[in-house]
C-alpha cells in the first residue's frame, strides 16, 4: 500500500471529505488530493498527522511471508512466518467464504462470533485456503485459543503445530 492509498483508505474510513481533512490536518485539499492519488509523496510525518487527524495511528505490524511444507498429495502447505492479527470487527464478522475453499456448501454465512462457526471457517481456511485467504480470516489469537479443538488432517496440524504453540508459549512467558 502507498501512502497515498493509506491516506485515502484512513479518510474514508473515518466518513471525511478531503476538504474536511485537509482543514482538519492543516493541508490544502489539492495538496491531500495530489498525495492520494499519487502525484506527491509525503514526508511520512506529514503522511502521521493526516492519518492522525482522521483519527487512526501508524503502527508496524510485523510482515507475514508463507513457507512451504510437504503436504498430502504433492500439494505443499503453506505456513505464515508469523500468526496474522485481524481487527476484532474482522476476526469477529459474519463472512461467506469464496466458492474455492466452500464449494460444498456455497453461500453459508458463517458467523465467526460463534465458536463452534468460527473453528470450522479455520478448518477449511487451513485446509484449503492460499496466503490472502489466511490473511482474510485468521486471527492469530482466536486459532491459538482453538488450537485444540480443530479437526485438521495430521500435514497440517504438523505444519502449523510449531507457529501456534511456539506462539502460545511466548504469550506465557
Amino acid at each position: 500500500m502507498t501512502r497515498g492509498n493509506l491516506l485515502q483508505e484512513a479518510r474514508v474510513a473515518a466518513g471525511l471529505s478531503q476538504a474536511a481533512l485537509a482543514a482538519r490536518a492543516g493541508t490544502s485539499r489539492t495538496t491531500l488530493s495530489a498525495y492520494e492519488h499519487g502525484r506527491k509523496t509525503p514526508a511520512l510525518s506529514t503522511a502521521e498527522r493526516i492519518v492522525a487527524e482522521a483519527g487512526f495511528d501508524l503502527a508496524l505490524q510485523p510482515r507475514v511471508e508463507f513457507v512451504e511444507h510437504p503436504g498430502g498429495r504433492g500439494r505443499p502447505i503453506l505456513v505464515p512466518t508469523v500468526l496474522p492479527r485481524l481487527s476484532a470487527d474482522v476476526a469477529l464478522a459474519t463472512v461467506r467464504l469464496p466458492l474455492h475453499l466452500n464449494w460444498s456448501d456455497r453461500g453459508r454465512a458463517f458467523d465467526l462470533r460463534n465458536r463452534r462457526q468460527r473453528a470450522r471457517v479455520y478448518e477449511i481456511v487451513l485446509r484449503e485456503g492460499r496466503p490472502e485467504d489466511m490473511l482474510t480470516y485468521i486471527d492469530g489469537v482466536l486459532l491459538a485459543d482453538l488450537w485444540d479443538e480443530l479437526v485438521l488432517p495430521r500435514p497440517v496440524r504438523a505444519a502449523w503445530e510449531p507457529l501456534v504453540v511456539g506462539a502460545t508459549a511466548e504469550k506465557a512467558a
